[in-house]
């Protein structure tokens, strides 16, 4: 009996060791820094919509300090991401609010380069290239507002392949048509672009972010777009050459119940809105 036991004990006491093992230390640093850079891309985008341009340059320089595993190239492709994405959103933040140009476009290159980042590192991640197209088209229209035709047009030279590649690759990525609907806006028809063709593309994008809303999400991975989607159609709405201000009023309110604390809708837009409203 007492052989059989010692017999038993052989065999549990490795299992028991096994059980008790620690974590490897790579998966521990990789768990930790995921941990950390998922909390500062909450505040990311809190702060983007709050319209705070000095926490986006903060949060940027947060995820810039990240000891990244070397090896996962999943995680270094997110987290440069939305180091691109604090400083593209803190460039947008500045259009709305008549930052100095100069500013603007260190964001967007430093922006474009971070995007450019995380694609190297998963080359099959399109919302890097979405991020990357938008930093091109504001660069372009900088350059065309101090006359520099020559840049403008080596930026969208850049970007159209980028765009093209973009679209067969994703072509119902709801972030990616904010993006090209943006771009259609300002392009004449002869060219692919008016504001009706534009509208579409924002509806397109509105359907398709709600049809791909998941129970749970990595918050690494890019879900943004339906208060973005809205937005762009209250502000559509309300410029398009007959404006729709009963619809504008409508896709803004959408929007400020998703984000309440939205500064440029609330602040900005709506008040545009309200004036037109009560100039009917």
């Amino acid at each position: 009996m007492r052989s059989t036991i010692q017999t038993c004990f052989r065999f549990l006491i490795p299992v028991t060791l096994v059980m008790l093992s620690p974590i490897p230390a790579t998966a521990q640093h990789a768990a930790s820094v995921r941990d950390t850079a998922a909390n500062i891309v909450s505040r990311i985008q809190r702060a983007d919509y709050e319209g705070d341009r000095s926490a986006l340059q903060a949060l940027h320089e947060e995820l810039a300090v990240l000891r990244l595993p070397g090896d996962d190239h999943h995680l270094a492709s997110r987290v440069r991401y939305w180091r691109g994405f604090a400083l593209w959103r803190r460039a947008l933040n500045g259009f709305s609010g008549a930052a100095d140009p100069k500013e603007l476009e260190r964001d967007l290159q430093q922006a474009l380069r971070d995007f450019e980042d995380s694609a190297r590192h998963d080359p099959q991640f399109v919302d890097a290239s979405v991020g990357a197209i938008s930093c091109l088209q504001n660069l372009a229209h900088l350059s065309r507002s101090r006359k520099d035709a020559a840049r403008a047009s080596e930026l969208v030279r850049r970007l159209v392949p980028m765009l093209k590649e973009s679209r067969v690759a994703a072509p119902d990525n709801p972030r990616l048509l904010w993006v090209v609907g943006a771009g259609q806006w300002y392009n004449p028809p002869e060219r692919g672009g008016g504001q009706v063709i534009a509208i579409a593309t924002y509806k397109k994008g509105l359907e398709l972010v709600r049809q791909q809303r998941r129970t749970l999400e990595d918050p690494l991975e890019p879900s943004w777009g339906e208060p973005e989607l809205l937005m762009n159609l209250a502000l559509a709405s309300l410029n398009q050459t007959t404006p729709d201000v009963r619809a504008a009023e409508e896709y803004a309110t959408r929007a400020l119940t998703l984000v309440p604390y939205w500064h440029y809708v609330r602040n900005t837009l709506m008040p545009q809105i309200q004036s037109a409203k009560g100039k009917q």
